[in-house]
């Protein structure tokens, strides 16, 4: 049990520092460790309970670079529909939305690289946007990659993504808690085994903030968009099994 947890925690640590540094990827290294640990079913909750932490101290660290306006527009839509899916997440199975969610990626990434997808996302699709990745981020545990998506659109600077994007990540992790604990998903061993991997995420967040200042801008982009990749591929071939 100790070296179990030794794992753990270290995974949190280094977890928090991929998305410290590129705005997500967290959930995606923590997931599958933590089914094998206490479960599928415990493993969506104590994930949402450390995600909380760990992206409160990405807030706390990039408070000064946050753009609050398309944040709360996001936020807008997400909370609501993250609400919606914490309710259905008990009995919705979830490996076509990670299937769809990486295919999604795919497209992201490759329209990068074309002309339409190197315009600025306009504000006014933003609290759609937020919906989608709220519900999808509920019932499939986490859908950061989505969001990092509309975010990276912004075309902002990496430490004002990072920042930004993590009061969004705040604020339906902390909505989807409330949720799963009203209806007992959430259970007593479940939010301290989440409150003490939220401690080594909030380490590994600061961190991740280390690595952005060191970054160049055409690395931060790359890297961002490696972790894109690799996350779709991930959950295509992961939701098959």
């Amino acid at each position: 049990m100790p070296m179990m947890w030794a794992v753990l925690l270290f995974c949190g640590w280094l977890a928090a520092s991929v998305s410290g540094a590129a705005g997500f990827g967290g959930a995606s290294l923590l997931l599958p460790v933590l089914t094998m640990t206490v479960g599928a079913k415990a493993a969506v909750p104590v994930l949402t309970i450390a995600q909380l932490l760990g992206n409160l101290s990405r807030v706390g660290f990039g408070r000064r670079d946050i753009r609050w306006r398309p944040a709360l527009l996001f936020s807008a839509g997400a909370i609501p529909a993250s609400m919606i899916g914490s309710r259905l997440f008990v009995d919705l199975p979830s490996s076509f939305i990670l299937r769809l969610i990486g295919c999604f990626l795919l497209a992201v990434v490759a329209m990068r690289h074309t002309r339409f997808g190197k315009r600025r996302i306009p504000e006014r699709l933003l609290v759609p946007a937020g919906a989608c990745v709220g519900f999808l981020s509920a019932i499939a545990g986490s859908a950061g990659p989505l969001g990092a998506a509309v975010f990276l659109g912004l075309q902002l600077p990496a430490q004002a993504y990072v920042a930004s994007e993590a009061v969004t990540a705040v604020l339906m992790h902390l909505t989807k808690s409330v949720v799963y604990g009203r209806y007992a998903a959430l259970g007593l061993a479940d939010l301290l085994q989440g409150l003490a991997l939220g401690g080594a995420m909030v380490l590994g967040s600061w961190t991740g903030r280390k690595l952005i200042d060191r970054m160049p801008e055409r690395g931060f982009a790359l890297l961002v968009e490696a972790l894109l990749l690799g996350s779709a591929v991930a959950l295509i071939a992961g939701s098959g099994r």
